[in-house]
């Protein structure tokens, strides 16, 4: 129990100094050959996060890992480091760039030979940064010494690169390995140490993290809904009735009939089911994955989707081969369980015009998750829904008087799915067009599309024309209005997207602001107002919006101290989305801009910045425990041993002594919230 309070005590505390690493790194070595050794430095990395590869893209939004090694003079590298582990490349729609990061685990190994039979040691340092979905660690690195000897016997001498003389463990086992934290302060070594203990209450905090579970519970529901949709098809729909009174006309009781009509259900499912099993087994989860963010298969995937509409459109019908329909009808025949499994059978392949466009949407979504499960739960939501109206309508007879008859209303549901179909074309097409930068799809043409294809559905679904299989429309009903109504709306709320709306109910769904004619808003002109005004000093910078800042925090003290103003330092980086969001969000308010541009010297400091330092500022830092290689370096280095914290966004109001006038702010989207912190920090400042 007291054990139990302390964690409680404690874990505010941790909270509150931020400084952690989400990483736990460990190394070992092992024997492979004649004098020939493999180090192995493992980095287990915790839920949520993730770690940027050598092979991630360099010059863009994180920085990719590296590996080096200094062996003795008695040995020698064999090749180049390499990573083992399940990497995973997926296009970034909010930084507009290629990633290759890893989750959970990666190893860094490196082969060594040693000459002769006296032991060598090998130090290595890996260098890397981290990021989760919404933010960025300044980059890091973890060093050690491994000690190899020729009889397999190894040690680690020492885990962090510490002075020469460091004690060396004993040779105890031919394996040793060492758990080591990459960050040194005394604050992350608490944290490091408490962090398995604490472990159940950091998991409950971080509930929003399990994304594979609500991942494929959206599965199931766009299944569900997909089979939903199927059963309103002209293929399908006039089929309920037929089936469900011949079961019961050729039942003896009731209760053979609800039988029938149940087995019935279950082939249904059992045949969709194993459908999405079979994808599954031939792709595997990682081809889907894959598949997901391949501009090629985005490619495909809107030809797809193309055909489909244009097929829902009532331009062809896709059907399979009549023998495959022939061959299930003749089983359908026998009779018995094996009959009415046929007939199951038989309903997928004669009403395939109507569902494989839905399933074959479905499908696409599924592998948008890359879960081993996805497409069978998918697949399992869809036949469900399909099953149940059969098995229902068997168990209570009566309702199939109720239900409405077939007519042209189900050809109007079938062309409305035509252009929801051709929507989603063009967010294929847009996904590819975002890999390659080939500039077809700006945001502007992309809306542009969007409301046109809405605005013709509100007008078809409101009788306004006709397609060539639709039945004249004298009236409208209710729903029908109402359908119309929405999907007009829709494409009014997307019209003020062309000219630099932030549209945010769509976010995710149309291409980001950047990818656009003009991204600042034709509002704002090209390059956006203020951006072209001219600064007061010359090492001043037009930050968002045009507002003036600085990138050096002694460039900004001395022109705080000459104007007699506070500086807001902000922590931020390139790969940092909260950082994006605040800007956005909160920066663009007219008050808050206003007060940025002129009441305060924005001071912005990226923790991530790849510039290499010169010689003279390339100075041991006992914040990061080694010394200086980066502007992103020094940044982080400043946050930590002044500000006692290494996340961002991170926002304070200081002077040129770094006298605080505010309490530090992090992530803070609310505008008034905000705008109070900035207003009684100026005010606090002013007083002094």
């Amino acid at each position: 129990m007291l054990k139990k309070l302390w964690i409680l005590f404690l874990f505010p505390i941790l909270v509150n100094a931020q400084l952690f690493s989400p990483a736990k790194w460990s190394s070992s070595v092992k024997e492979v050959g004649q004098n020939e050794f493999e180090i192995e430095v493992t980095g287990k990395i915790d839920k949520g996060w993730h770690l940027y590869s050598m092979k991630h893209p360099d010059g863009g939004i994180g920085i990719p890992a590296s590996a080096s090694y200094k062996p003795a003079a008695n040995a020698k590298l064999v090749g180049g480091a390499r990573e083992v582990g399940k990497r995973i490349d997926k296009y970034s729609q909010i930084f507009e760039q290629d990633e290759k990061y890893y989750e959970n685990q990666v190893k860094f190994v490196q082969k060594v030979k040693v000459s002769g039979d006296k032991p060598v040691n090998v130090s290595y340092t890996i260098e890397f940064q981290m990021c989760d979905a919404e933010r960025c660690l300044p980059p890091d690195e973890t060093s050690g010494t491994i000690k190899l000897t020729p009889s397999a016997k190894v040690e680690e001498t020492k885990e962090e690169a510490k002075p020469a003389d460091a004690t060396e463990a004993k040779d105890t086992v031919a394996v040793t390995e060492i758990t080591q934290d990459s960050v040194q302060e005394d604050s992350t070594a608490v944290v490091a140490a408490t962090q398995d203990t604490i472990k159940k209450v950091d998991d409950s905090l971080l509930a929003d993290n399990e994304k594979k579970d609500n991942g494929l519970l959206k599965i199931f529901s766009l299944g569900f809904l997909g089979g939903l949709a199927a059963l309103l098809m002209p293929c399908i729909f006039p089929m309920i009735p037929l089936t469900v009174s011949m079961f019961t006309k050729q039942s003896k009781s009731k209760g053979e009939g609800v039988g029938k009509a149940f087995i019935y259900g279950l082939s249904i499912i059992v045949i969709y089911v194993a459908l999405g099993l079979l994808a599954t087994v031939i792709f595997g989860p990682s081809v889907l994955n894959e598949m997901s963010t391949n501009p090629w298969v985005n490619l495909t995937f809107f030809a797809i989707f193309i055909v489909f509409a244009i097929s829902f459109f009532g331009a062809f019908e896709l059907t399979l081969p009549s023998k495959w329909v022939n061959a299930a009808d003749k089983g359908a025949d026998k009779g018995g369980l094996i009959g009415i499994f046929f007939m199951a059978f038989t309903l997928a392949l004669v009403s395939f015009s109507c569902t494989g466009p839905i399933i074959g949407s479905l499908l696409v979504q599924a592998t948008q998750g890359g879960n081993y499960y996805s497409l069978i739960v998918g697949m399992f939501g869809f036949s469900l829904a399909l099953a149940i109206p059969f098995t229902l309508f068997a168990m209570f007879p009566g309702w199939l008087n109720s239900m409405p008859k077939s007519g042209g209303w189900l050809n109007t549901i079938k062309v409305s799915l035509g252009f929801i179909e051709l929507a989603f074309a063009l967010k294929f097409l847009s996904n590819a067009d975002l890999v390659w930068q080939m500039n077809w799809l700006p945001r502007e043409i992309f809306l542009a599309f969007w409301i046109a294809i809405f605005i013709f559905l509100g007008l078809y679904l409101l009788g306004k024309f006709r397609l060539e299989l639709d039945s004249p429309v004298q009236t409208i009903g209710v729903p029908r209005m109402l359908f119309a109504l929405v999907s007009i709306s829709f494409a009014i709320y997307m019209i003020p997207g062309l000219w630099g709306g932030p549209l945010k109910l769509l976010s995710g769904l149309t291409p980001p602001m950047t990818y656009s004619e003009a991204p600042r808003g034709f509002h704002e002109g090209v390059g956006g107002g203020q951006a072209t005004a001219k600064f007061d000093d010359p090492n001043m910078v037009a930050g968002p919006h045009g507002i003036p800042a600085f990138k050096d925090f002694d460039q900004a003290a001395a022109y705080a101290t000459k104007v007699g103003k506070p500086m807001l330092l902000d922590f931020t980086g390139h790969a940092c989305a909260n950082c994006r969001k605040v800007e956005e969000r909160v920066w663009s308010d007219e008050r808050v801009k206003k007060i940025l541009a002129e009441d305060v010297v924005l001071v912005s400091l990226y923790v991530d910045e790849a510039k290499e330092l010169p010689e003279d500022q390339k100075v041991f830092s006992k914040a990061l425990d080694r010394n200086l290689k980066t502007v992103g370096n020094k940044w982080t280095s400043f946050e930590i041993e002044h500000f006692n914290a290494n996340a961002q966004p991170y926002y304070i109001l200081v002077d040129k002594d770094l006298n605080r006038f505010s309490k530090p702010l992090e992530a803070e989207l609310d505008v008034e919230v905000y705008l109070k912190w900035l207003q009684d920090g100026i005010a606090k400042y002013k007083a002094k």
